[in-house]
Formats: C-alpha cells, structure tokens, sequence
C-alpha cells in the first residue's frame, strides 16, 4: 500500500506532460483522460485514507534514500481526509469547468492550457498533503503558484492581469519568507524532514524555536488569509472565471490551514504562540464578516465569509486540544466543499443573469428554482444551521473553548456564535436581494454578452472603457451594454448569458451540494475519524514511526 502515496501526486504530472504533447487536437480524448486521472486520484485517496486508519501512517522514501537526505511522502489520517477531500471538489469543479467550455464553444485554449495547469494545481496540492519535510512542501506551494497564476490571469484582460499581479506579488513574498525560514530550520537542526525536526527543535533554544515558529505561521498564514494577511484575497479571486475561483476558494487557503495544523502539533507542540493564533483568528471571522455584511456583490460576499469561516479552523488550532483539533479538521472539510459549491453558484447566476452584482438581480427563486435550491443548502451549511456539518463543526470548536475556560478561549466562543449570526444574515441578504424579491426593473435578459475579447492591458483606451462601463459583478449598479463587460469566461472570449444553463454545471454543483450532505448523513463516522486524526496528530509517535522505522 505504500507504494500507492507518490500516485496522486505524478499521475496528474505525467497526463499533463501527455496533454502538453498532444497539444490542441483529440479534444473529446483530452477531456476523457483528465476525467479519468482525477477520477483516478479520487480512488487512489480514499484507499490512502481507509489504509491509514487501518494501518497507521504510510510513508515512502522515494529512491529509498533515507531521511533527510531523500524524498518523504506520508499519508496519514488527515492527510488522506484531506486528499479525498480535494480531489472529490477537483473532480467536481473540473466537469463543470467542462460544461462551461462546451457552452462558450471553446475549440482549443481550455484543453491547451486550462486543463493542464488544472492538473498541475492538483498535483501541488496533493504534494503539498503528502510532504514529509519542509522542502518538498516548498515545492508544493511553488507548483500551486505556477499553476494558479495561469489559470487566474487565463485570457489575459486587463482586469485579471492585475489581480493575478498582486497575488502573485503577495505569494512571491511569501516563499522567499518560507525559503528563509527552511534554511534557518536546517541550520538549526541540520533537517527539514518533520519527523526528525519533531526530536530535534525541542533541544533548540527557546528562542530560536519561537522565531521559526512566527515565521512558519506567518507564510501558512498569508497562504490560509487570516486577518490582517488577507488583503490581497477579495480583489484576486472574484476577478477569475467561475470554476478557477472555486477551487481556490476551497482549496487553497485550506492549504495553507493544513500546513498550519501540521507544523504546529508535529514540530511545536505545547506552542508559545497560541495567544497570538487566537487574537488573529478572533480578528478574522470579526472582521471578515462584517466585510461580507458591507458587500453587495455575490462574490465579493463569499471572499470575505471565506475570510471569516478561516478564522474557525484557527481557533482550533490554537487551543492545541484534542477536541479542538477535531473540530477544526471537520471544519476544514466542510469549509473546502460548502465554499467551492457557493462559488459554483455565483457562476451560475453570472452565466444566467450576466452579474453578481445584488442589487441588479432579483426573482431567481421564480425564474430558476434549482438555482435558488443550489445556492440555499450550501449557504444554511456555511451559516451551521443544525444539523448541517457547518453546525457539527463549530459546536466542536466551541465546545472545546468551553472545555478550556480561558478567557481567550471565552473571546472565541462569543465571536464564533456572534459570526455565525452574522453568516446568516449575510446569506438571508443575498437570499433576499436576488432569489426571493422580484427582478428590478432593466435587468438583463438573455442574450446579454458577458466579456469582451479586446480588453488589453496597457491599453489606456481600453483601461477608460472599462472604467466607463464596470464589469460584471463590479459593484457599480450600473446597467451593462452589451459586448461591454469585462467578466467570467475561461478566455476571455465572448459569453451570451442563457436561461438553459449547462447541464455539466448543474450536474457538479448539485453533487458538490450532494458531497455537503454527506458531511451530514455520515456525521458520526466523521467526528470519529477526526477524533482519531487529532489523537495521532497530538501523539506525534505514530508519524515519527513510520517515516524513522523505530
């Protein structure tokens, strides 16, 4: 079984290499095998998860070069929920990424180089959850932000050109921080590899162990979006076409979230920074929230609910307890699904009404009930209305900060149940202003062009024209010419908004809701893996035996 932990990560690489050599042609064959191999992934995490929890952790030592001089991939319980996790919504958002290709009439550029950078961003993110050291999951990040900068300026209009720049800008940051931090670890301990540092950095001084402990955090933290590093989130997402800024939505701020639980059980437990870690996650469902609330563009909502629903997952990693840590995991799976499934929607909506923009919709609980059906589960799961896993989840959380009687711990439970409340208006709000009132006057109907081909950046003429006339979901009110907008494809060609949506669309976002419910119907078996994922991770022993043979 343990030569089944590198799979997830190369079968994505070497169907990539395939599809880069076949280029533009055989497109049904294209599209065939990347279905396959992320079916495949799928099959091959859940196998990893069952063989784990069975088993213990597996690891391999890629070329059978012992630590730390070779390559080490682990899957443990919480690796393997996590891989099957992802590779369920990546799956999900693929065929509807399908779907929305075979809509716009796309011939070449999503099979040239939407699917392979799609493939190459589930192999980072599967590196990222099997790395057994802190260079490899370097290298995962880095083989995410490759492939994330593709497919967030995909097209090349000016508006994703300069979102795609300033995440960029903010991720490079963020690497040269880690690749500091790396070389600092190895200097320290003469390893990167976790289960050797988890021996090792408890002889460091105290000192040393706190500053690499705050740079770590840091890094994870820019990559998760915890407030006050989350600038950059809510104007680099919503910018993307629907399939990409669902999968970052769910993926990879969660990235940065399993790093955080990683590093801070294996390599510092008993951490100093716990205090810090709670401020900043009672900070971000604080002021995340009443970001959203001030919003009155559907994706902008999401960015900052995502902002904010981070801000759980930290609380329980602050609190460092089983129960805590539990609950966090629970959170992290719900979040990755129930967010991607919310960004499904807005695309939806956008590719019916042609914007996101609130106060220019209205009546699509009329005009089209199983969108309003799509959007209303996924959205009572996100607010934790019971019994919904969003519920099971934060009843964990606050249930451990209950347990731990600290005053922070009090501050978290308060603003946990205060940002939950707020979660449902803001979802109510969006509800209201565009399924359940009626449709404002001039708004469009079909056959409205979503964007146009020519915007090109630099262009001032351009950059006037499009400061004239907002795109879609911009935020201005405005009405939308069409052939104006600078909005949604995959390319940046020419959309026609329709009121027949794509049936892959609709086919993946009720099975992404479908996934959410789940969560729910196998509540039980959940929390009880997740008890046992956070008694593992807690323990330490079983991970440092597996990759160390001792």
């Amino acid at each position: 079984m343990n030569a089944l932990v590198p799979l997830p990560v190369l079968l994505p690489l070497c169907v990539t290499g395939l599809k880069l050599a076949i280029g533009p042609r055989l497109q049904r064959f294209q599209r065939f095998i990347s279905l396959a191999v992320l079916g495949a992934v799928l099959v091959l995490s859940v196998l990893l998860m069952i063989a784990a929890d069975r088993h213990g952790p597996l690891s391999v030592h890629l070329g059978d070069f012992a630590p730390p001089i070779g390559i080490t991939l682990v899957a443990d319980r919480l690796a393997g929920l996590m891989l099957t996790v992802s590779s369920a919504v990546t799956l999900l958002v693929h065929v509807y990424s399908l779907g929305q290709g075979m809509a716009d009439r796309d011939d070449q550029t999503p099979v040239g180089v939407f699917h392979p950078a799609y493939l190459i961003l589930v192999a980072g993110v599967s590196c990222t959850f099997l790395a057994g050291d802190l260079v490899n999951l370097y290298v995962g990040f880095e083989i995410m932000l490759v492939a994330s900068f593709v497919l967030l300026t995909i097209g090349g209009t000016a508006t994703r050109i300069r979102a795609g720049s300033t995440y960029v800008i903010i991720s490079l940051f963020s690497s040269v921080l880690f690749l500091v931090a790396i070389a600092m670890t190895y200097a320290f301990a003469g390893t990167v590899n976790f289960a050797q540092l988890a021996g090792r950095l408890q002889e460091a001084p105290d000192g040393a162990r706190t500053l690499l402990e705050a740079m770590l955090l840091t890094v994870f933290a820019i990559k998760a979006a915890v407030f006050p590093l989350a600038a950059w989130l809510p104007d680099s997402y919503p910018t993307a076409p629907a399939p990409v800024t669902a999968v970052f939505a769910g993926l990879l701020t969660k990235v940065g979230v399993y790093s955080m639980l990683r590093t801070q059980t294996l390599l510092f437990p008993g951490h100093r920074l716990g205090d810090l870690l709670m401020l900043a996650a009672l900070a971000s469902m604080v002021v995340g929230i009443l970001g959203a609330v001030a919003q009155t563009d559907l994706k902008r909502v999401l960015s900052f609910t995502l902002i904010s629903h981070i801000g759980y997952m930290v609380f329980g990693i602050a609190l460092a307890g089983r129960g805590s840590i539990s609950g966090a995991i629970v959170y992290v799976a719900h979040h990755i699904t129930v967010q991607t499934t919310l960004f499904l929607v807005a695309g939806l909506v956008e590719r019916r009404d042609g914007t996101t923009e609130l106060t220019r919709l209205g009546g699509l609980a009329k005009s089209a009930p199983l969108v309003a059906v799509l959007f209303f589960v996924p959205a009572m799961n996100l607010a934790g209305i019971p019994p919904l896993s969003g519920f099971i989840g934060k009843v964990g959380l606050m249930r451990a900060g209950i347990d731990n009687g600290g005053g922070w711990a009090w501050a978290l439970v308060a603003g946990s149940a205060a940002t939950s409340l707020l979660t449902l208006y803001v979802m109510a709000k969006v509800w209201n202003l565009a399924f359940w009132r009626d449709a404002p006057p001039g708004a469009e109907g079909e056959g409205v062009v979503l964007e146009s081909a020519g915007d090109e950046p630099g262009d001032d003429e351009d950059d006037e024209e499009d400061e004239e006339t907002p795109a879609a979901g911009s935020g201005s009110g405005r009405p939308v010419p069409a052939g104006a907008v600078v909005s949604a494809g995959l390319l940046g060609q020419s959309i026609t908004t329709t009121k027949r949506l794509p049936w892959p669309m609709l086919l993946a976002t009720g099975a992404a809701v479908a996934l959410g419910l789940l969560y729910t119907v196998l509540g039980g078996p959940l929390t009880t893996f997740t008890e046992a994922a956070a008694a593992e991770l807690l323990a330490r022993t079983p991970y440092i035996e597996a990759v160390l043979g001792r």
